[in-house]
C-alpha cells in the first residue's frame, strides 16, 4: 500500500525558508511532485521531477523553491526560500508512475507566511 507522509510546513515570516519533506512507502515509482491549494483556490502545481531528475517549476516560484528526491530514502523535498505571503497554502506531495495520470497523494502540510 503506497503511503506518503508530508512534513516541514510551519509559519515565518516574509523572506524565510523552510524545506518540506515527504516520505513514501510502498511506492518505488520515479516521478513526485509538491501541490498548493489556498483558500478559495484550485489546488495548483509547485514543482515536479522525475525519473531522470529533470524539475519543473511553477512561474510563481521558478528562482525560490527547489525540489529534489533521495532515492535511496525514497524521500522528495521541497526547498523553499524567499518566501512571500502569497505562498501561504496546504502543500501536498504526490507520486505518480511515470506517463500515467493516477497521482498518490500525501496529507497535507500546511505553509504560513506573513509579512
Amino acid at each position: 500500500q503506497v503511503r506518503l507522509v508530508a512534513s516541514g510546513g510551519g509559519s515565518v515570516q516574509a523572506g524565510g525558508s523552510l524545506r518540506l519533506s515527504c516520505a513514501a512507502s510502498g511506492y518505488r515509482g520515479r516521478c513526485m511532485g509538491w501541490f498548493r491549494q489556498a483558500p478559495g483556490k484550485e489546488r495548483e502545481g509547485v514543482a515536479s521531477i522525475d525519473s531522470m531528475y529533470s524539475t519543473s517549476y511553477a512561474d510563481s516560484v521558478k528562482g525560490r523553491f527547489t525540489i529534489s528526491k533521495d532515492n535511496a530514502k525514497n524521500t522528495l523535498y521541497l526547498q523553499m526560500n524567499s518566501l512571500k505571503p502569497e505562498d501561504t497554502a496546504m502543500y501536498y506531495c504526490e507520486a505518480h508512475t511515470c506517463g500515467y495520470t493516477y497521482k498518490y497523494w500525501s496529507q497535507g502540510t500546511q505553509v504560513t507566511v506573513s509579512s
